[in-house]
């Protein structure tokens, strides 16, 4: 898992990076996201702009915090600094997954894109809430699930970007918005369940380690 969240960070840094300099650094509206939108007709007023940028923002927090709140290491070594990282992620998710919930309404892609969004947000938004909830109740064990369920979500904003130009490359621009309703989907939900797998296999790890 060690190298596997070598990997995960060291893409989560770079994602939250060209985010910034893409949205923050330059024009917005000269980005790639904004300007697919133009080509398909959508009409993006002030509001729009608006949560886009509290999204983007919140979003990166959440996805460069995300690690250094998982790791057990540095958990371990500052008790009090893990529960600060892991304040402004909460804050970070609380924000960005209300603006997420308003900008899928106007996702590319029709009806099937606007739900996969819709149902990532509010994803994102319960499953943060139940790790507070389980930290409040002072289960550790079930906490650190909900906020790997939590970051598997979170990554959701990496995968959506490895995915997009995979299929405009083999499918083409011009079935893009039948991609992109696809990838609403896809860029969360094996995340989500190669998490699950994950978090399954160590509770058994354990439970043998225990046996025996």
């Amino acid at each position: 898992m060690k190298k596997n969240m070598w990997m995960i960070s060291i893409l989560a840094f770079f994602i939250a990076g060209y985010s910034i300099i893409q949205y923050f650094l330059f024009d917005a509206q000269q980005a790639g996201f904004v300007q697919l939108k133009r080509m398909f007709n959508a009409t993006l007023n002030s509001m729009w702009y608006i949560m886009l940028y509290i999204h983007i923002l919140f979003s990166v927090f959440a996805l460069v915090i995300g690690p250094f709140t998982l790791s057990s290491k540095i958990r371990e070594k500052n008790v009090q600094r893990h529960r600060r990282w892991g304040t402004i992620y909460i804050v970070s998710i609380l924000f960005g997954g209300v603006a997420g919930l308003y900008l899928a309404y106007y996702a590319t892609g029709g009806w099937l894109a606007q739900l996969g969004f819709a149902i990532l947000s509010i994803s994102w938004l319960i499953t943060v809430c139940l790790a507070l909830t389980k930290i409040k109740q002072r289960n550790i064990q079930e906490h650190q699930k909900w906020m790997l369920r939590n970051y598997a979500l979170t990554f959701a904003a990496v995968t959506l970007r490895i995915w997009l130009p995979l299929f405009t490359v083999v499918f083409g621009f011009d079935h893009f918005e039948t991609s992109y309703a696809i990838i609403a989907w896809l860029c969360w939900v094996p995340n989500l369940v190669v998490m699950e797998w994950f978090i399954q296999r160590n509770r058994r790890c354990k439970a043998l380690h225990n046996v025996y």
